[in-house]
């Protein structure tokens, strides 16, 4: 029997994509996985795609406080506890000129990328510290972005390097409580956000051309959240990197 069964994990996000995959390789390891997105028809399509009964699907707006809050509730109440929270749910602006991102566009994507995942490490820290064993660990889904921009990027990018400090804050603050926290920075997951990458013209790259990029199995960044959400709570992955290895991101692309 899997070391994880009986531990509740919560993913944002985990209708489609990266957060899907993450779900799906917890569930796989044994964890029951709350599934939190916007689309309850997502969510339940992830829920079939994993072992039976060992997901909750919860629809909540990570643009919305209040959203948050009874997510949480909703998790407490259900299971009393909390093991591990994938900070997973993101969006980006249009891309635009610098100097035409509108104040909106800005905000919204600081609402989602940031200040949610802030929300919910509150929420979970206030779970975790208090249940019985204590503790637990939190996993941000940082990006490349954190590390470098693509242009036409500075709201998605300014939020990718914010979450990298919260990362570090939030780690250290966890400590007290046995609180793990972690990032991964992905780059190019096969997902529906992504496949810009490979139809049309590509993605516009930094000298003005624009080309194709390789992708990577969604897949492979689930295996990597399973992996450091099944370590043991005296060990931490602060950061990793999975990257589609051809993808322009070291060296001169």
């Amino acid at each position: 029997m899997s070391e994880a069964t009986n531990k509740i994990a919560l993913v944002t996000g985990a209708g489609t994509g990266v957060g899907r995959a993450a779900s799906l390789a917890l569930m796989n390891a044994g964890y029951t996985v709350v599934l939190a997105g916007r689309r309850l028809e997502m969510l339940e399509e992830t829920a079939k795609l994993g072992p039976a009964g060992k997901s909750l699907c919860v629809t909540a707006d990570m643009t919305s406080p209040a959203a948050i809050a009874a997510l949480f509730d909703k998790v407490k109440a259900t299971y009393g506890r909390l093991d591990v929270l994938f900070n997973n749910a993101g969006m980006g602006a249009p891309p635009v000129n610098f100097e035409d991102l509108s104040l909106e566009q800005w905000q919204a994507v600081v609402n989602t990328n940031l200040t949610a995942p802030f929300l919910c490490t509150q929420h979970a820290f206030r779970i975790m510290k208090d249940q019985t064993p204590r503790g637990g660990r939190i996993i941000n889904n940082g990006s490349i972005s954190a590390h470098a921009p693509r242009p036409f990027s500075a709201a998605y990018t300014s939020t990718k390097h914010a979450i990298t400090g919260l990362t570090k804050s939030s780690n250290l603050d966890g400590r007290m409580y046995d609180i793990a926290v972690g990032q991964v920075d992905i780059g190019n997951a096969a997902t529906p956000m992504t496949d810009r990458m490979v139809a049309g013209p590509g993605v516009l790259q930094p000298d003005g051309t624009t080309r194709h990029e390789p992708r990577m199995d969604a897949k492979a960044v689930g295996d990597a959240v399973a992996y450091m959400a099944g370590l043991p709570l005296d060990a931490n992955v602060l950061f990793m990197t999975v990257m589609a290895t051809k993808m322009p991101f070291v060296g001169r692309g």
